[in-house]
């Protein structure tokens, strides 16, 4: 769950909203909406199971992009749209086409920094990872100054600034993950309090170093504000890497950007006579400068295999009765990690059950009940995205590069690791309070008896996270909501329990393996609310936009002016 700003230093705005409720600044929508259709749909849980055991097989290897995995992924999910009683959604095509480079490191030296105390060496993997964005064969840093930049956040609009007074041309830059204020425990303030803004994304602090020209950037991993253990970090950043194809090559990032193990920076820092913790502290508050860790120089090389590939969206539609030029979007994202590193019984496929067959599955059977039951007065698109797993880059391809003009869809639904936990009394709404496609699940959440809760953890930043995130930051209302911690089984203590067990043992590693998932009727009740809302939105003349004040509204008026 990961994105890229693209190259023309594209910066979101201020992101400190406050939780509005559901209903809010919705009126204009609920006016001359139909009704939603208050009959149960037939969602067939047979079909939500059957494709996420097949695409989650050891056959589709990870479902990485570029691969014999991809291939069989591309051609299978072909076949179940066609099933399901899809029409192909690209110009007859049911493809397209999204120009990818995979980048994978190897020969990859210890990190090492000299320092007043002598070298300090890290190993690759338990140690550190780091990778280039550059496609280039070689990297190598080469006794590169240090500097600690903080949050590495420059945000004019909030008078934040963490490269102030500094020149870390040709450095390396060592920064902290999340916001400034991720510990506060209300939402708001400077950088929206315990809600992430994008400014604490990884993708982020990365962006910006780039801009700053540092020849590196290392982040440092701490669990809790990174919102996953190292475990994640390792396995998602020692394979096969994938960037968007570029003219420039991409010449103009970072020559290596990685992480490392929070105890090495404390020893690092403490090698060059700084106390981190209270380096730490001081970069919370505002008017921090960046310190230099003076005596400290950086070393790392590393070649880097060169493939340049071709990877798919795929598309299909469900033609509009009445006005099929408005468009309705369902996304999910079909790869996931490949092969990656051997757990101890030495499996290296990262099957990505949940995160994300289920979700793509989801695509599959949520058309099939749509074309089962009729055309909706507008189109309904389903979009099975690429490489989300690498930064977003099939659904950031495709917002750059729509099938169907922006200006004409309406809004969409974005699906990305369904809950294998049981129903819910609740769904986690990500981003609660931004657009008015809140109002349409209110709607379904009554005839469904259910209801919508804050995140129990808004410091994970989960909207930058996923696919809805390069639609709605060039204005299409996005609306993104996962299963509810309250269980019908166990209640709040064992959704919670649940949610962890997951993260910590089977997140991006090989053991998301469809036998872990031992419920499937949680998924079903959740798909009836995205079934709902597709269907309502098909149906409907409106056209759902952001709330006041929300950072994506200008982009949505800007496109939808004098239509």
């Amino acid at each position: 769950m990961t994105n890229y700003l693209n190259k023309n230093g594209f910066m979101l705005a201020s992101l400190a909203l406050a939780i509005t409720p559901l209903m809010a600044g919705c009126a204009s929508t609920s006016a001359s909406t139909p009704p939603v259709a208050s009959a149960a749909p037939q969602l067939s849980e047979t079909t939500l199971r059957t494709v996420t055991t097949r695409l989650a097989s050891d056959e589709f290897e990870g479902r990485s992009p570029g691969t014999a995995g991809e291939e069989r992924t591309v051609a299978y999910l072909i076949e179940q749209f066609r099933a399901a009683g899809l029409q192909p959604g690209n110009n007859g095509s049911w493809t397209q086409d999204v120009p990818l480079v995979e980048i994978t490191a190897s020969n990859v030296s210890p990190l090492t920094f000299t320092t007043p105390q002598g070298t300090q060496t890290l190993a690759h993997a338990d140690d550190f990872v780091a990778g280039s964005y550059r496609i280039t064969p070689q990297t190598r840093i080469a006794n590169s100054d240090v500097v600690f930049v903080g949050y590495g956040i420059n945000a004019p609009e909030r008078d934040w600034n963490d490269y102030a007074g500094i020149d870390v041309r040709g450095k390396t830059v060592v920064i902290l993950v999340n916001d400034p204020d991720w510990q506060q425990v209300s939402v708001g303030g400077q950088f929206n309090g315990r809600a992430m803004t994008y400014y604490g994304r990884w993708t982020y602090k990365f962006e910006e170093a780039a801009r700053q020209g540092a020849a590196a950037a290392i982040i440092v991993h701490d669990t809790e504000p990174a919102a996953y253990g190292w475990n994640v970090v390792r396995s998602s950043w020692t394979g096969p890497q994938y960037v968007q194809d570029a003219a420039d090559n991409h010449m103009d990032e970072t020559q290596a950007n990685g992480w490392i193990q929070l105890a090495r920076a404390q020893a690092l820092f403490a090698a060059a006579g700084q106390d981190f913790n209270a380096l730490r502290d001081r970069a919370r508050q505002p008017g921090f400068r960046a310190v230099p860790l003076t005596g400290v120089q950086a070393n790392l090389s590393f070649d880097n295999s060169v493939r340049r590939t071709m990877s798919r969206n795929v598309i299909g539609i469900l033609p509009g009765r009445t006005r099929p030029n408005e468009y309705v979007l369902h996304t999910a994202h079909w790869d996931h990690l490949g092969r990656c590193e051997a757990n101890a019984a030495g499996d290296d496929i990262c099957n990505g059950a949940v995160d994300n067959a289920t979700g793509t599955a989801a695509l599959v059977t949520l058309a099939q009940e749509h074309a089962r039951v009729g055309a909706t007065d507008r189109s309904l698109v389903f979009l099975a995205v690429t490489a989300e797993e690498s930064g977003l880059l099939g659904s950031k391809y495709y917002a750059e590069n729509p099938v169907f003009p922006l200006a004409q869809t309406v809004g969409g639904l974005n699906m990305d690791a369904l809950s294998p936990t049981g129903p819910a009394r609740d769904v986690t709404v990500i981003g609660r309070g931004k657009s008015e496609l809140e109002a349409y699940l209110t709607r379904a959440l009554a005839i469904e008896g259910r209801t919508a809760s804050d995140e129990p953890t808004p410091e994970k930043g989960y909207y930058y996270r996923s696919d809805h995130f390069s639609f709605a930051k060039l204005g299409v209302p996005m609306l993104y909501f996962d299963a509810g911690e309250d269980l019908l089984e166990g209640g709040t203590a064992a959704g919670r329990a649940a949610a962890e067990d997951y993260t910590v043992n089977r997140y991006h590693g090989p053991e998301d393996e469809v036998e872990a998932i031992t419920r499937w009727d949680g998924m079903i009740a959740d798909l009836r609310l995205f079934w709902r809302i597709g269907r309502e939105l098909g149906n409907s003349n409106d056209w759902p936009n952001w709330l006041p004040g929300d950072e994506f509204r200008a982009a949505r008026d800007q496109s939808r002016a004098g239509r």
